[in-house]
């Protein structure tokens, strides 16, 4: 992996180039062309400032509308980026919420809740939309794109890691992509406040190993998210060409856009 990383934002966590990365077509994916995020809504002006200065031309936004209304995005002043988002199937309590109200936090209710929440997503309509619609920004378009939900770790764990799948990155990169939010997140420095948080929320506290796996990733959820694909799709490059519509020409497109 040879991927560099932006400077750490106040603000805004897991924040990091996803590029980087050699491929097997003989070629690395270009840097500075590929971020991920959490959430902007606690953006420093300095943040928006390093934003501003990355050239991003699309930001997809993976949240639900009411995530998106609750966290508000703060953007850089005279931000022109296409915004891709929709409010398809936003129906109730977000399925996080509704686990963490109802549920006893710990290490194995968080990793079994997880595992059943990427189950969900490759198929979710909403996501399906959102996914499809990256891509072609990503093919078609000029300058950065930016990929981010709320946390920058599930919805946009899984996006990159298909991004990687199709331009040719090796499964222990993707991963090693996938597992960085454990250190690009801060988690050992935000665990605290959040156990904290919970308590308030909830009336328990959770241990803070068990908030540390709700904060964090780990292999088996990505690997739960890609057993799915192939159990409903016949496999991850089945997925992206009859579900997301990545076919061999748009393939060619964004490989040859996004790899040197």
């Amino acid at each position: 992996m040879t991927a560099t990383k932006i400077p750490t934002l106040q603000g805004v966590d897991n924040f990091r180039d996803y590029g980087g990365y050699h491929t097997r077509h003989g070629g690395t994916v270009q840097r500075g062309l590929l971020f991920r995020s959490g959430h902007h809504a606690r953006a420093t002006d300095e943040d928006l400032k390093e934003m501003a200065a990355l050239g991003v031309a699309v930001v997809v936004d993976l949240r639900r509308r009411t995530e998106r209304v609750r966290e508000v995005s703060r953007r850089p002043p005279g931000f022109k980026a296409d915004l891709i988002e929709n409010d398809i199937g936003d129906v109730g309590t977000a399925p996080h919420l509704a686990f963490i109200e109802k549920t006893e936090l710990t290490t194995d209710t968080v990793a079994a809740f997880m595992i059943e929440e990427y189950r969900r997503i490759p198929f979710e309509p909403r996501h399906l939309d959102l996914f499809r619609r990256y891509f072609r920004a990503a093919a078609e378009g000029q300058g950065a794109i930016l990929i981010h939900c709320a946390a920058g770790k599930d919805r946009t764990g899984l996006l990159a890691a298909l991004t990687h799948r199709v331009l040719g990155v090796s499964d222990e990169d993707i991963m090693a992509d996938y597992i960085e939010t454990n250190s690009a997140a801060r988690i050992e420095r935000r665990a605290p406040e959040s156990q904290e948080n919970l308590h308030r929320l909830t009336g328990r506290r959770p241990s803070l190993e068990a908030v540390k796996a709700f904060l964090g990733v780990r292999p088996d959820y990505l690997l739960a998210a890609f057993e799915e694909i192939e159990a409903g799709a016949g496999g991850l490059d089945a997925y992206l060409e009859r579900t997301l519509g990545v076919d061999a020409h748009m393939r060619a497109k964004l490989r040859s856009r996004l790899i040197r």
